[in-house]
């Protein structure tokens, strides 16, 4: 096989790999964006179920719910409850979108890569012409 021919299926490779990896990739990002969507609209509802019942008399009978059930909690440990759901999603939020940057910044290498492959093949095609 020729050096060229070596080369073409080289690139061709690169370029499934590329492909496969943006995938993939999209398939990741699109993902976290679902999460934290999800995270941003659950800290939405704790922050304003926190503000009713921050209005409440502090003797005011609460419940929180535990799976198919409801639990009696003071109105202090049940915003205590919701301040600590909030941090949580907080932190996966910027948990996420660290990955998210990751995951575009990996994408945007293998992208620079395959047009150095390119480039490197248009340079050998130009000096196998002269």
């Amino acid at each position: 096989m020729s050096k060229q021919g070596q080369m073409d299926l080289e690139l061709k490779k690169a370029f499934a790999e590329l492909q496969q990896k943006m995938v993939e990739t999209s398939q990741k990002l699109k993902l976290a964006d679902l999460q934290i969507e999800t995270l941003k609209r659950s800290m939405t509802h704790a922050q304003l179920t926190d503000k009713e019942i921050s209005q409440l008399p502090t003797d005011t009978k609460t419940y929180e719910s535990v799976g198919r059930m409801f639990v009696l909690k003071e109105v202090t440990e049940a915003r205590m409850n919701l301040d600590n759901k909030i941090k949580g999603c907080e932190e996966k939020v910027k948990t996420l979108e660290g990955t998210k940057a990751y995951l575009e910044r990996s994408l945007k290498e293998s992208e620079n890569n395959i047009r150095e492959m390119i480039q490197q093949r248009k340079d050998a095609n130009v000096g196998d012409q002269h």
